[in-house]
């Protein structure tokens, strides 16, 4: 498995508006081949402060994920709204095994 936990950080007037444009994202991304898991997480300390966990079959698949039109809609409807540029970590998913 291919993933990228994204940090956001977001401007505290902009913080509805980025859930209801990042829920719409997820919507779409959840049915894209390859797509294993989209989590989107909002901190409990800090409402401003949201973890992407996007979860691909294969690094083909994500690089897919950020050619969709919903993925460039949301990249350029919340990039204004960030309080500091958004950071995407990659990772190699482990377990659960693909033929989990």
């Amino acid at each position: 498995m291919y993933v990228t936990i994204v940090y956001a950080s977001v401007k505290a007037d902009k913080v509805e508006a980025f859930k209801e444009a990042t829920r719409m994202n997820h919507e779409q991304s959840i049915h894209e081949p390859g797509n294993r898991r989209f989590d989107i997480l909002q901190s409990a300390d800090d409402p401003t402060r949201f973890i992407l966990y996007e979860a691909y079959k294969t690094r083909e698949d994500a690089a897919a994920h950020k050619e969709t039109a919903h993925y460039l809609a949301w990249r350029d409807t919340v990039t204004d709204w960030m309080a500091e540029p958004r950071k995407g970590v990659i990772y190699d998913g482990l377990y659960p095994a693909e033929n989990d």
